[in-house]
């Protein structure tokens, strides 16, 4: 039975478990103890190790034929130490992981302008944040080629779910910006992004980046304008960049500087996964009936 290390449990670690418990012998990386209970019961075999501590991945040596790679980066810094001490660990043993899926983000692209790209954009980091996934991505690269272990990436852009919608941005009023300067933004719906990376550890392709996103195409402020719609909820007030500025924060205003229309052909094509919310129109209404359900 094929062994998988889940590096980074969290929610779409927790997405992902159901579709592998029962075809493989899963372990899951855990900081938090107390979150074991609930893996364990699931059906994996939780593994106390921390991504900060290099000792205390000594453990994951040898232990997995496939590792999907889910840990952020670090918040500061240049490169991505968590994941240079994860590769450090697996190099101990003599028997490497066959293949590790890394998730990304679609942030290395930086701002294209609203224009649509693919996978062959030269990669343009804007932000400190970013530039930490440009490295991991690198030093993955290079690790894959140099051991012989298939590395294939997954970029993913913003993450939402029935319960990770921007209710609390609109029931607060934050502000949008004005459609003619608004950005283009890009969806994946986790439930997606969790079965991008089960198909990834059978027809991924080594040193290839797969874009993961839907089929959207919209602006920041209608993605925004389509959840309040359904939920009932007041639209964002809309504001310039200049007025934006003076009131969102830093991290909030870091968000509407770069637009960009990201193509998935590959994801479809070699991949072959068939998503399952293809627009965010489909998860805003599956997140109503949701909640249309519990309150009935």
């Amino acid at each position: 039975m094929q062994k998988i290390l889940i590096v980074g449990s969290g929610d779409v670690a927790r997405r992902i478990l159901p579709k592998l418990a029962r075809r493989a012998v899963v372990y899951a990386v855990l900081r938090d103890v107390q979150q074991a209970a609930w893996w364990r019961a699931q059906g994996a075999r939780p593994v106390r190790a921390d991504l900060d501590d290099p000792v205390s991945l000594q453990r994951l040596a040898g232990l997995a034929d496939s590792v999907l790679h889910l840990a952020p980066p670090p918040g500061s810094g240049a490169t991505d130490r968590r994941t240079r001490h994860l590769l450090a660990a697996l190099s101990k043993s003599k028997s490497l992981p066959r293949r590790l899926i890394y998730v990304s983000t679609t942030g290395v692209y930086g701002d294209c302008a609203g224009a649509w790209i693919d996978e062959t954009r030269p990669l343009n980091p804007e932000s400190s944040r970013a530039a930490r996934r440009v490295d991991a991505e690198q030093v993955l690269r290079d690790w894959g080629a140099r051991a012989g272990v298939c590395i294939s990436i997954l970029r993913a852009p913003g993450i939402y779910a029935a319960d990770r919608l921007p209710l609390e941005r609109l029931e607060k009023g934050t502000p949008a910006l004005v459609d003619r300067e608004d950005v283009f933004t890009n969806h994946i719906h986790a439930d997606d992004l969790a079965a991008a990376c089960v198909v990834a550890l059978r027809r991924g392709r080594a040193g290839r980046a797969y874009n993961v996103v839907d089929d959207s195409d919209l602006r920041m402020g209608a993605y925004f304008d389509r959840v309040a719609d359904a939920f009932g909820l007041p639209r964002a007030p809309r504001l310039s960049r200049a007025e934006a500025a003076a009131v969102l924060s830093p991290i909030q205003m870091s968000f509407m500087r770069e637009s960009r229309r990201i193509g998935n052909a590959r994801l479809k094509h070699e991949l072959k996964l068939r998503l399952a919310y293809p627009t965010v129109e489909a998860g805003i209404a599956d997140a109503l009936a949701r909640r249309t359900a519990c309150s009935s």
